[in-house]
């Protein structure tokens, strides 16, 4: 009798501890108070925000599982490929670029990849089919609504500096007066339209007369641009952003649909808070 109230007791206390770090059961997918905390720290949002992405997030996976959508590794693949030939580099160079941005080793990295590919194809399921390409007022009032964010800068100006050796560029950064045999420079102006879209937005987000991040330079080595000069861009009316345009209309009308789809899912969906975060 003893040893089955011990028994018991043990098993009530494992019971305890487990649900202990559980906020948040949405069907059998649990939902941890260390997951809503670097949601949180990660995003930059409240505890209620963090915790309703993370419940569309286990609603998405319980509808993958149910529509069986699935991603080849090939899928995968060819999401890489594509990605490091933007970017002129190899693929083992862009692992590497990856994982010193952001941390990610390639199979982390595939791993993100393969969760965007299935949720963009339950999307494509989901609401494709619910819409129509914006009318001509459509696009028209929405750059009236928007033109800010349609500005970009023409061209940087910018001096490149290139090493074999991680540590002696990096030393350059933190110290601009230091010399080295190994670093060698270069001066160009890219213009903002013949950039990759991720070399343009490592630029912008750098403040003029700073050096970027470090990040290897295709061939084996590292590079990092000290933004010299950046050039206004010049007003290029409607009809130079129109299919930017477009794209965002369409973005806003597929996450409107998404929206109330998971809204009306969330509603009907066996969801438990067990507790909130403070």
């Amino acid at each position: 009798m003893q040893k089955l109230l011990l028994t018991l007791l043990f098993t009530s206390l494992l019971i305890a501890e487990v649900y202990d770090g559980v906020a948040i059961v949405v069907k059998d997918k649990a939902i941890t108070l260390l997951d809503i905390k670097t949601a949180m720290r990660l995003a930059h949002v409240d505890a209620k925000t963090a915790s309703d992405m993370l419940i569309r997030k286990e609603l998405e996976k319980i509808e993958i599982e149910d529509r069986k959508i699935h991603v080849e590794s090939s899928e995968v693949y060819d999401e890489i490929k594509k990605m490091a030939s933007r970017n002129n580099m190899s693929i083992s160079d862009f692992y590497d670029a990856v994982r010193e941005s952001n941390g990610l080793s390639s199979t982390e990295l595939k791993e993100k990849i393969k969760e965007r590919l299935l949720s963009q194809k339950l999307y494509q399921q989901i609401a494709y089919s619910s819409l129509s390409e914006p009318s001509d007022a459509e696009i028209e009032e929405y750059y009236n609504m928007h033109k800010e964010n349609y500005k970009h800068p023409a061209s940087f100006t910018v001096i490149i500096y290139d090493a074999n050796d991680r540590n002696a560029l990096q030393t350059k950064i933190d110290n601009p007066m230091f010399y080295s045999p190994q670093i060698r420079t270069n001066e160009q102006v890219l213009p903002y339209d013949k950039i990759s879209p991720e070399l343009a937005s490592l630029l912008e987000r750098t403040p003029l007369n700073h050096f970027t991040n470090v990040i290897p330079n295709g061939k084996g080595g590292f590079m990092s641009f000290y933004i010299k000069e950046i050039e206004s861009a010049k007003e290029g009316g409607l009809e130079s952003v129109r299919n930017q345009i477009i794209n965002s209309i369409m973005a806003e009308k597929r996450e409107q649909v998404l929206g109330d789809y998971f809204a009306r899912l969330r509603h009907n969906a066996d969801i438990n808070v067990i507790r909130e975060v403070e």
